[in-house]
């Protein structure tokens, strides 16, 4: 028997593999482009339980036939953004258990996300549809006051995200959206103040089980990039339960009810704020950082819920005698073609079983900085806290540095 997964994020195939073989059951990954996954799928052992079939995955004929094809598919995983609506209508095609699509092209529309929320009281901030146009700046303005936040409601990375503090900063960045290829369209919401989080959740029939939070740190550029984040961020007990709490009323709200979740949050004055829902585990190097901090393969409760079994991690008691985690993402400080790194040979140096996370190898070219698409690699420390484990990536991350053709490279 064999499970699917259509794309995926770029770690945590070889955790997905093994899980899925200790359900009696071989993983295969339909891909359009496999050096996506290198760093997973050249360190995975010689008989991993792992194939891979590239398709032009963007060609739901194609992938439809692909995964018709395989020898007794008994059910569909998908861990992005950009493939979930296809991997949900699929499912369903198909009779495999997996989430209501409807429910799935809500969540991935952020705009739509935040207008029911504020319906309901979840969000202080409405959605306001705007052109990508300088001249559109009085239509958001009539509503909502500076700061505020312009974003693609289908986006990712962060790419186009605005962050803006007055009238002229707005307009700057309607003129630059104008500039972009735009996944969704373009909203206005309210700036939220306060450090951002992001909530790593489980969820089984509307039950939603809190599997610990995030610590995010972004650029303070204009445009926001992720730079650092560190699990499990110690929270007081009434803190924790109440974040718990939220995030369930949210995710029940937006119509999620099963399988993982990534909810990005700010903390404010009055308490959580949603930033975004994410209906998957969360990217980067968050699903190792669950898998060592709770003891356990996460990915075993995201093959149990492709298979329509309620997850074991739904009730067993979360383990948190595991390593806490902090990674940080390694950006060059300008495009070009990577020639390779600096000081990958320092790591061993620093303390926290320091590791290296490709995402680039040398020859790709680096077209932009200002999102996740210019990380070329990650540092993960471990540590007996989050933030110890952060302080200890950061300091292994800053002897890291990419080296670009221009900088003398091959």
């Amino acid at each position: 028997m064999t499970i699917a997964a259509l794309e995926s994020l770029s770690f945590g195939l070889a955790r997905m593999a093994a899980a899925a073989a200790g359900a009696g059951h071989g993983l295969t990954l339909l891909t359009r482009d496999r050096s996506v996954y290198r760093h997973e799928l050249d360190t995975l052992p010689d008989d991993a339980p792992l194939s891979v079939v590239e398709v032009d995955t963007f060609d739901l004929a194609a992938t439809r036939r692909a995964l018709a094809a395989l020898p007794g598919l008994a059910g569909l995983i998908n861990t992005t953004d950009t493939w979930s609506v296809p991997a949900a209508g699929l499912a369903a095609e198909f009779g495999l258990p997996g989430p209501d699509p409807e429910a799935v092209r809500l969540l991935r529309d952020k705009s739509r996300v935040r207008e029911l929320l504020h319906r309901h009281g979840l969000s202080k901030s409405p959605a306001v549809p705007v052109a990508p146009d300088p001249g559109c700046a009085d239509e958001v303005l009539r509503t909502l006051a500076p700061p505020l936040v312009l974003k693609d409601s289908a986006g990712t990375s962060s790419r186009n995200v605005w962050v803006v503090r007055d009238e002229e900063e707005l307009r700057a960045a309607l003129g630059e959206a104008a500039q972009q290829a735009l996944v969704g369209a373009l909203f206005a919401e309210s700036f939220l103040a306060g450090p951002l989080y992001s909530a790593e959740t489980l969820s089984w029939a509307g039950e939603t089980r809190l599997l610990g939070v995030l610590s995010r740190q972004t650029s303070r550029d204009i445009a926001v990039r992720e730079e650092a984040a560190a699990f499990p961020v110690a929270l007081p007990p009434a803190e924790r339960s109440e974040i718990e709490a939220w995030v369930g009323r949210v995710l029940r709200t937006a119509g999620h009810d099963s399988g993982f979740a990534h909810v990005e949050f700010i903390l404010t004055h009055h308490g959580p704020e949603l930033v975004e829902i994410n209906r998957r585990i969360g990217g980067a190097l968050v699903g190792e950082a669950l898998c060592l901090s709770l003891r356990t393969n996460v990915y075993e409760a995201m093959i149990e819920a492709a298979l329509g079994r309620r997850p074991r991690l739904m009730d067993e008691p979360l383990d948190h005698s595991g390593a806490a985690c902090g990674f940080v993402l390694v950006y060059p400080d300008r495009p070009g073609t990577l020639a390779g790194w600096q000081g990958l040979d320092e790591l061993g140096a620093y303390p926290g079983e320091v590791r290296w996370y490709p995402v680039r190898a040398p020859g790709d070219e680096i077209h932009t900085v200002a999102d996740q698409r210019g990380c070329t690699g990650m540092v993960l420390a471990e540590a007996a806290t989050a933030e110890l484990a952060l302080h200890r990536a950061a300091s292994a991350a800053a002897r890291v540095r990419p080296v670009l053709v221009a900088d003398g490279g091959p």
